[in-house]
């Protein structure tokens, strides 16, 4: 359903906005997770290895698609909060040919410069062919990964971040189903749950679609653009999405940089750390999606009361969104104490504590302590975002996380702390990035980057 930001109290708004999109992105990490829960238990820990390695490729791609997304989930807010009805239809159309092109041009490139960008990684000689073979067919679902994410960001855009959590419950189910058909039934091994992803992906991007095109059709735009023809593709879409998109796909493209980076320092320690590491950042992927929603969510609330002109309103967002990250950041390492044995051996021998399973456990326990820095990082910045403030918005995130991989390389290299030094980085490279982002934001200079209007 389509919900005016611009109007309501606006933690109550934030809050129920923001927890569907937390629901949808939990399913989300429920089927990667599940993809490695299943290779680890019934193929073994090399494939739970296999599939991390391949992690940061994959993750380019989603940088890409989602960096690119996020230009349109801007522009489209901006529009609909100033009820540019007409404008916003052309700027969706236009994003959904655009991306949907860009996506099958990555898929081919992807499928065939996989097993050299997985030899750059450093990847070892043992798990090289499954990694391959699951990032190829992975892929060759490219298209399908970035149709979803424009659809999941103009859904968000028009207040709507109820129907995207049904699609996603639907995939994650059907992405479950084939997992265990495809490896337990069939044994077709890592490449199982690659195409288990690709389909259940491939089906929800086209259901979104077909909702989306009818709600379009439905909706009125201005009286005064009645009967105006709506323009499928126009360049001055293009050229605002790209305002925002590539900036946005840069810093995506930038944390993606510094997790190969990350993947070659972890390679360098051997294949049982590769299995610990992957399976903690599942599980710490999975805590990180409340903060990283709340800040979708500011996005959007800032996007939308920006384009109707009210910006003391987004102030009052802010705050609600902080106060929101607080909390779930301090349950959510209260959590990982309690449960991270059990979390893990989701992934991993339980009895392995001296092996991957001690890797595991120490990395969680470090970065968990400091999710809230995470939280004061991922919220101004999604703010400085909807704003349009993609200059700001990228100084930030590359302050995060260049200083992050400097950071790690340095510990590991010249000082005791070996393999520790991975994790202890994470959160200074947050403190960094918090810095510069609430400087910004402190600023007030980004109330004079409407995209919009340019």
């Amino acid at each position: 359903m389509v919900k005016n930001l611009t109007e309501g109290r606006p933690l109550n708004l934030l809050f129920f906005f923001a927890l569907p999109m937390v629901a949808g992105n939990l399913f989300q990490q429920l089927y990667n997770m599940v993809d490695t829960a299943v290779v680890g238990k019934f193929v073994g820990e090399d494939a739970v290895a296999a599939v991390g390695s391949s992690f940061p490729i994959v993750f380019l791609s989603v940088a890409v698609a989602s960096g690119l997304s996020m230009g349109c989930t801007v522009v489209v807010s901006q529009l609909f909060g100033a009820g540019r009805i007409h404008e916003m239809k052309t700027t969706i159309s236009t994003a959904i040919i655009s991306l949907g092109v860009l996506g099958l041009l990555i898929m081919g490139l992807g499928t065939l410069l996989a097993g050299p960008l997985l030899q750059l990684l450093g990847t070892d000689p043992d798990i090289m062919a499954d990694s391959r073979t699951y990032l190829q067919i992975y892929f060759g679902g490219a298209v399908f990964l970035f149709l979803y994410n424009t659809l999941n960001g103009i859904y968000n855009a028009q207040g709507d971040s109820k129907t995207p959590l049904i699609f996603l419950m639907i995939s994650s189910l059907t992405n479950i189903v084939l997992d265990l058909l495809f490896v337990i039934r069939f044994g077709m091994g890592v490449a199982g749950v690659a195409w288990a992803t690709l389909i259940a992906q491939g089906l929800c991007a086209v259901a979104s679609l077909l909702v989306l095109l009818r709600r379009m059709r439905r909706m009125p735009c201005e009286p005064e653009k009645q009967g105006v023809k709506l323009p499928l593709f126009h360049m001055v879409a293009v050229k605002r999405i790209a305002q925002i998109g590539l900036p946005s796909m840069l810093q995506q493209s930038l944390v993606s940089l510094s997790m190969m980076m990350m993947q070659g320092l972890v390679n360098s320690f051997g294949k049982v750390l590769v299995a610990g590491y992957t399976a903690a950042t599942k599980i710490d992927s999975l805590a990180m999606l409340p903060n990283m929603n709340i800040s979708n969510a500011m996005s959007s609330f800032t996007a939308q009361n920006i384009g109707a002109g009210k910006y003391e309103r987004v102030k009052e967002g802010l705050k609600a969104c902080l106060l929101m990250v607080a909390v779930f950041s301090l349950l959510i390492t209260v959590i990982i104490f309690l449960f991270g044995n059990q979390l893990l051996s989701l992934f991993l021998d339980p009895g392995d504590a001296s092996g991957a399973m001690g890797y595991g456990l120490a990395y969680m326990h470090t970065v968990s302590l400091f999710y809230i820095l995470m939280g004061l990082l991922f919220v101004p910045n999604g703010m400085l975002r909807g704003a349009g403030d993609m200059a700001a918005f990228t100084f930030s995130s590359m302050a995060n996380l260049f200083s992050r991989v400097g950071i790690a390389y340095a510990l590991v290299y010249l000082t005791p702390l070996g393999a520790n030094a991975i994790w202890w980085s994470i959160p200074a490279g947050w403190l960094i990035g918090a810095a510069v982002s609430l400087l910004r934001v402190k600023s007030g200079k980004w109330m004079r980057k409407a995209v919009a209007d340019r």
